[in-house]
């Protein structure tokens, strides 16, 4: 697979790394030359300088790139690049990292993006998590302001509790996609009894989310 990924922060370099180590082609750009140097990411390709420049951008090679990852600390640059990889260059495949939490609904199909990774709200969502149980708690955000990964960890005392996958009306446009058990991702096979503290994993919309918590409450 060939990924772009813009900037080489902390964040950008930890993605590169992975990638090249699962033997992916990666290239990256970055205004800083100092960055070529890092031992870990010898294996990237580099391009120095501003992705929002369209000269810079199409040295990238963009065309070739099944994915971009616009992964800087400023939410202008991740959005201008986004919309240039979609509008220009037709890649299949954009994420953006939001810095700002407040910027968030500007992470949409309108700039081209597909998938907007806000690490302030998916921090907070692993600390509700791993503290709420008996909340719906959205871990994440997947396409175009569109679906979205949801969770929610069954109490003990919970009357739902000891029925199957199949016999709970579950809502429309919601997919029960895993069950954790002790640790263990179970398929939600229909003859599958729900017990205290399984995890719940759905995908779902913003209304199939409301759905959801009123399932349970």
């Amino acid at each position: 697979m060939h990924v772009l990924i813009i900037g080489a922060g902390s964040v950008g370099s930890s993605i590169a790394k992975e990638l090249t180590a699962h033997g992916h082609h990666v290239r990256i750009i970055d205004k800083k030359p100092e960055v070529i140097g890092r031992s870990e990411l010898r294996n990237a390709q580099w391009i120095i300088g501003d992705a929002c420049e369209l000269s810079v951008f199409r040295r990238a090679k963009p065309e070739v790139a099944d994915v971009i990852v616009a992964a800087t600390g400023d939410d202008k640059s991740n959005l201008v690049v986004s919309l240039l990889a979609r509008s220009e260059y037709g890649v299949p495949r954009t994420i953006a990292r939001v810095n700002n939490p407040k910027n968030e609904w500007l992470f949409d199909e309108s700039w081209g993006v597909d998938v907007a990774v806000s690490t302030p709200r998916l921090m907070t969502a692993l600390v509700e998590e791993a503290v709420e149980v008996g909340d719906v708690v959205r871990l994440l955000q997947l396409q175009a302001g569109g679906a979205m990964l949801v969770e929610y960890t069954v109490p003990s005392d919970h009357p739902i509790i000891g029925h199957t996958v199949s016999q709970i009306h579950w809502p429309e446009d919601t997919t029960l996609t895993a069950i954790l058990r002790d640790g263990v991702p179970r398929p939600p096979s229909p003859d599958e009894p729900i017990e205290g503290e399984d995890e719940l994993f759905f995908i779902t919309t913003a209304d199939g989310e409301e759905d959801i918590k009123a399932l349970f409450s």
